[in-house]
């Protein structure tokens, strides 16, 4: 028995020391991704340092009989971790977390009244902004934070990774109403913001090569990034404060 044991940690041990090496560059590439929407003073290898870290986690802990691909789960571990030790830093000012608050509560109060989609010149217009104080504040809320889909439920405390398996039964059954309220929440979006969130997420390009795309300046496609976002969460609080959703 003991030496069966062994044999599977040695086996079970090589096979996740082989799954890291063929996926370090995966690493890179979500680094890279995630630093061209962060301040200049951001060092990529922090960024891969922490990434290699969810790398090695996902090659711990990956279950093939869970269905997700390899790559797949292990891109959501090493995203996560890099998200976690760029949080760490909170290089932003607390004023643009401020005003990404109010642009989120400007969004929800419109079209809470409106029963429609809030244009940015009703939103500009009910936070008491001119519309290059309005996008200004929206480039500001998209440079100088990272926005990832999983931060929308920082209020919130809902995980969007599949349980891992903890004492929590709750824990599983959160994530996928979460997921499926996200989910329904950006098939709702204007069509232009969800092509942005897909070309960047799914995609993963570039803003300035989704700018190339729709023919707008790399400038417009933050702000266009950044208000998907706050129309995100703006939906999202209703979910997370309704009773569904506790």
């Amino acid at each position: 028995m003991a030496r069966n044991l062994g044999i599977y940690q040695r086996t079970a041990a090589g096979q996740a020391h082989q799954l890291v090496e063929s996926h370090a560059p995966l690493v890179k590439k979500i680094a890279l991704h995630l630093l061209a929407r962060l301040p200049d003073s951001v060092q990529l290898d922090d960024l891969m340092q922490a990434g290699m870290i969810g790398l090695l986690e996902a090659a711990q802990k990956y279950q093939p009989t869970k269905g997700a691909s390899f790559e797949t789960y292990a891109g959501i571990r090493i995203r996560g971790a890099i998200v976690d030790e760029i949080r760490k830093g909170d290089w932003v000012p607390r004023s643009v977390h401020r005003n990404a608050r109010r642009v989120s509560e400007a969004i929800r109060a419109i079209e809470s009244r409106m029963g429609r989609e809030a244009q940015d010149v009703e939103v500009a217009e009910e936070l008491g902004m001119t519309m290059d104080e309005y996008h200004s504040c929206l480039n500001d809320a998209n440079g100088g934070r990272l926005f990832s889909l999983d931060e929308l439920n920082e209020s919130g405390d809902v995980p969007l990774e599949e349980s891992d398996g903890s004492d929590n039964p709750l824990q599983g059954i959160t994530s996928h109403a979460f997921r499926t309220s996200l989910a329904e929440a950006i098939e709702g979006l204007p069509e232009r913001e969800k092509l942005v969130l897909s070309l960047y997420y799914q995609e993963e390009l570039n803003l300035k090569e989704i700018g190339a795309i729709l023919e707008v300046s790399e400038s417009r496609v933050s702000q266009i990034h950044s208000q998907a976002a706050m129309r995100l969460r703006a939906r999202l609080s209703d979910w997370q404060n309704s009773p569904d959703g506790e």
